[in-house]
C-alpha cells in the first residue's frame, strides 16, 4: 500500500504538468513548466522524460522547448470521439446534408490520420471511402488539413518528422513538411480546406475544424461532392454552411470564439 500511495503524487504532477501544457499557446521551457505547476526542476525534468517515453509529451533541443506528444492528441481526439460530440453533431449534419443536397461528414485527428466519426450521405449520391470508422492520412484529406491547419507549428512537425511520414494514394498532396506548411498557411487564410482528387479521383471535398475551450481542434465538418458538381462559387458556399455547423458545435462545447462568418 505505502508504494501504490507514494505513486499517486507523481501520477498527480505528471497530470498537472499535461494541463499545464495544454494551456500554453506552444511549447515551453522545463524551467516556465516547473515555475507553473510549482515542482522542482529535478522533478519535473524526471516527470517530462517519462512522459516523452510514452509520447504525450516531446522535446525540441534546438529550441530548449517541450510540446504536447503524439499521445496527448490520440487522447484528445478519443474524448471527441465520444457520444456527446456524436450526439450534438449529427443532427447538425442531417441539417447540412439537406441544405447543401451533398454528403457530410465529422472527422477527428488520430495520428496522422483522420478518424471519421460520423457520415451522413446525402439521398440519391454515390458511396464514399469516409465511412464511419475509416482512417485516412491527415494530409490528405481536407478534414485533416482543417485541423492540422490548427496546430501549433511544432507539433505539426512532431506528427510529420521526416518524408517517410507523408503517405500517398494517386500521387498527389505534399510529400514534405515544407509543403505541407504552404498548404497549412493557404487554410489559415481561406478559413476552410480544401481537397480535390487526392482521396478518389472525381471527388472534393472542403472542411472547417471545431475548436474547443482551449483553441485545440477536436473535429472537422467536411462535405464531399463529385468535383464536377460545385464551381469555386458553390464549394465556397458550402464550406460556409459547414463552417456555420462547425461554429455552432464549437459553441456547444464552449469552444474559443472564432470571427464572425458573413
Amino acid at each position: 500500500m505505502a508504494a501504490k500511495s507514494s505513486s499517486v503524487p507523481a501520477a498527480r504532477n505528471a497530470l498537472e504538468l499535461l494541463q499545464a501544457l495544454a494551456r500554453e499557446a506552444g511549447p515551453v521551457p522545463a524551467a516556465t513548466l516547473a515555475r507553473n505547476v510549482g515542482l522542482p526542476r529535478s522533478t519535473t525534468y524526471h516527470l517530462l522524460a517519462e512522459l516523452e517515453r510514452a509520447g504525450f509529451v516531446v522535446h525540441l533541443p534546438e529550441q530548449r522547448r517541450w510540446g504536447l506528444g503524439v499521445s496527448a492528441f490520440e487522447l484528445g481526439s478519443a474524448y471527441s470521439r465520444q457520444a456527446p460530440l456524436a450526439r450534438l453533431a449529427a443532427p447538425a449534419l442531417a441539417r447540412l446534408v439537406d441544405t447543401l443536397g451533398q454528403s457530410a461528414h465529422l472527422a477527428v485527428l488520430h495520428g496522422r490520420e483522420v478518424l471519421y466519426v460520423i457520415e451522413e450521405r446525402a439521398p440519391g449520391r454515390p458511396p464514399l471511402v469516409t465511412d464511419v470508422g475509416v482512417r485516412l492520412p491527415a494530409q490528405l484529406t481536407a478534414s485533416g488539413r482543417a485541423l492540422l491547419a490548427d496546430l501549433p507549428a511544432p507539433q505539426v512537425r512532431a506528427l510529420f518528422p521526416d518524408s517517410n511520414a507523408f503517405v500517398e494514394r494517386h500521387g498527389l498532396g505534399p510529400r514534405s513538411l515544407s509543403t505541407l506548411r504552404r498548404l497549412l498557411v493557404d487554410v489559415r487564410r481561406r478559413g476552410y480546406a480544401i481537397e480535390d482528387g487526392e482521396i478518389t479521383p472525381g471527388f472534393a471535398s472542403v472542411a472547417v475544424s471545431v475548436p474547443d475551450h482551449t483553441g485545440y481542434p477536436v473535429a472537422a465538418v467536411a462535405v464531399t461532392f463529385e468535383d464536377s458538381d460545385l464551381d469555386d462559387e458553390g464549394r465556397a458556399h458550402a464550406a460556409k454552411q459547414a463552417g456555420r455547423v462547425a461554429d455552432n458545435l464549437s459553441a456547444r462545447i464552449g469552444g474559443a470564439r472564432r470571427q464572425p462568418r458573413s
